[in-house]
């Protein structure tokens, strides 16, 4: 019999381009991001926000000053990447959360937020959700919204002690949730803070806590909280979706999700298939 050799699959980091247009509200140049795979191209927009999944005929031509690309289809992205981020937490959280879970923290009252409250409290027995946001208007906008009973704390740390599991879906660039707040044994998502100069999480937590990240090349490369907390990497979350490596729920986890765009071009894939079928 013959072996099968499957090669190592190559994912590209996102690469960022600036545009020389500014934004009016900040002054600051608008940027895009690029997240790459072979058949797929998903263009993020910092301003105004715009998230566009594509699919090429051809592999994009990428300069400093313009991408050039024939796309066969293109789909607006954000919601997909709502659903597909608040899935992929899902997954990390149910391999890594303690058992007897009861009490959901989300930090952060925006699109993922309730991505992430969707999902999770359809996925998961919780007897408890409690929000917290800097704008508590936001907040409870949220929790009256979403058809379901949720706490609006007027702070972090209320809404994060004894919390078995913690989402952070914040824009901050400074830590808001402090290790002396959680609970041994908790995990959290750690999904904001997507720039290598960003912190949702202190020193402490990430120091303290097993860290999985969905890539280690990414995470070293744009993730505040990883590179500038100098915690170490234990396993990425495919590693342990496989079994090379332990999920470890009884100790402080974190799962620090960056993204890639290979779960958007798979999340895109079955949206399109199921509009073909209608149709």
């Amino acid at each position: 019999m013959h072996s099968l050799l499957i090669p190592p699959i190559v994912y590209p980091l996102q690469l960022k381009l600036q545009s020389n247009d500014l934004n009016k509200a900040s002054g600051s140049p608008k940027s895009s991001t690029l997240g790459q795979c072979p058949a797929f191209l998903r263009v993020v927009s910092t301003s105004p926000g715009t998230t566009w999944v594509c699919f090429p005929w051809a592999l994009p031509r990428v300069s400093q000053s313009a991408a050039v690309c024939l796309f066969w289809k293109v789909l607006d992205g954000s919601v997909i990447t709502a659903k597909r981020t608040a899935a992929v937490s899902a997954i990390a959280t149910k391999l890594l959360m303690p058992r007897s879970a009861e009490v959901l923290c989300i930090l952060g009252a925006g699109v993922q937020a309730r991505s992430h409250y969707e999902i999770f409290t359809e996925l998961f027995p919780f007897t408890e959700v409690r929000l917290w946001n800097r704008s508590e208007q936001r907040a409870v906008r949220l929790a009256s919204s979403v058809g379901g009973a949720v706490r609006v704390c007027g702070t972090a740390r209320e809404a994060v002690l004894g919390a078995d599991v913690i989402v952070t879906v914040t824009m901050a660039t400074t830590p808001i949730l402090f290790g002396e707040w959680v609970k041994p044994g908790a995990h959290i998502n750690a999904v904001g803070a997507s720039r290598p100069d960003w912190r949702e999480l202190d020193d402490a937590l990430m120091k303290s806590s097993v860290l999985v990240v969905d890539s280690r090349e990414a995470a070293l490369t744009e993730s505040g909280d990883v590179i500038l907390s100098g915690a170490e990497i234990f396993a990425e979350l495919g590693e342990v979706l496989k079994g090379t490596k332990p999920a470890l729920p009884e100790k402080t986890t974190v799962f620090k999700s960056l993204g890639m765009a290979v779960e958007d071009t798979v999340a895109a894939k079955f949206v399109y298939d199921a509009w073909s079928a209608g149709k």
